[in-house]
């Protein structure tokens, strides 16, 4: 269930209350730069949508960035924490996981101004709207949106094996961390046959192709706050820009520059 008995940067959550009870309700909210939501559950579906500034969510399974314009589906009963990476200003839609078809799993996409708009509208609903009237066909229409846009491959895989996973949570910690399959097995107290083995069918893929998407994700975080692409790819490990520039262009669609400017 849903916790509105606390205070949080000066707003009363209990003021939520009432329009919580409601099947869906919504509201605008911001976060400092380095706030966490420590790790919880709701028992309906959320979709979190990044207006400004860069959102970290970790589900048991999986590590996902936010950069503005993106938005993340959370399915009902799903774990997970958020960290604001920046100064945020985002908006929360809740919705009963009875209504409508809603996808199952976690998804990240591109937020298009219908879906912008939708948001919107359902941040305005009165509080004693009607589900079966145009309020419960913006809700559908969402729903349909959300389900039909393509989904983002910008999220990293976590394994389940306790051994691996606090490799896992090293690199996430520094991405630049360069050190070999032979040094994290030892860490991991892991043959190297078997930890590449493990690895693998933990995550479905290799340790150094995983590790090229935590830098892949890292550098789009850092270059949604601004930084510049040459001390991006620095940051997160690369030695080449050419060769940054190519494997960021190659997971995003786009040049880290453009990127940047959008």
């Amino acid at each position: 269930m849903l916790d509105f008995s606390s205070t949080v940067f000066g707003v009363d959550r209990r003021e939520y209350l009432p329009i919580a009870c409601r099947p869906v309700h919504a509201y605008e909210d911001k976060f400092p730069l380095g706030y966490v939501y420590p790790e919880h559950t709701h028992d309906r579906a959320q979709l979190s949508f990044s207006l400004s500034g860069v959102m970290s969510v970790m589900t048991e399974d999986a590590n996902f960035i936010l950069p503005p314009g993106r938005a993340i589906w959370i399915p009902a009963n799903t774990s997970h924490q958020v960290a604001s990476r920046s100064a945020m200003h985002f908006q929360i839609v809740y919705i009963d996981p009875g209504i409508g078809e809603q996808p199952e799993s976690c998804r990240v996409f591109d937020v298009s101004p219908l879906v912008r708009g939708l948001i919107h509208e359902i941040i305005g609903f009165d509080l004693n709207y009607d589900m079966q009237e145009r309020e419960g066909r913006i809700v559908r229409l969402l729903l349909e949106e959300v389900s039909r846009v393509p989904a983002l491959s910008v999220r990293v895989t976590l394994p389940q094996d306790t051994r691996l996973r606090q490799v896992c949570d090293a690199i996430l910690a520094n991405p630049s961390d360069d050190r070999e399959i032979s040094d994290w097995s030892e860490i991991a107290g892991m043959s190297r046959r078997s930890f590449t083995r493990h690895f693998k069918q933990e995550t479905g893929m290799g340790l150094a192709a995983w590790r090229q998407q935590v830098r892949l994700m890292e550098a789009a975080a850092r270059l949604s706050e601004g930084e510049t692409v040459t001390s991006v790819a620095l940051t997160v490990g690369y030695d080449s820009l050419s060769a940054f520039t190519f494997a960021f262009q190659r997971a995003f669609g786009m040049s880290p520059s453009v990127f940047r400017a959008k």
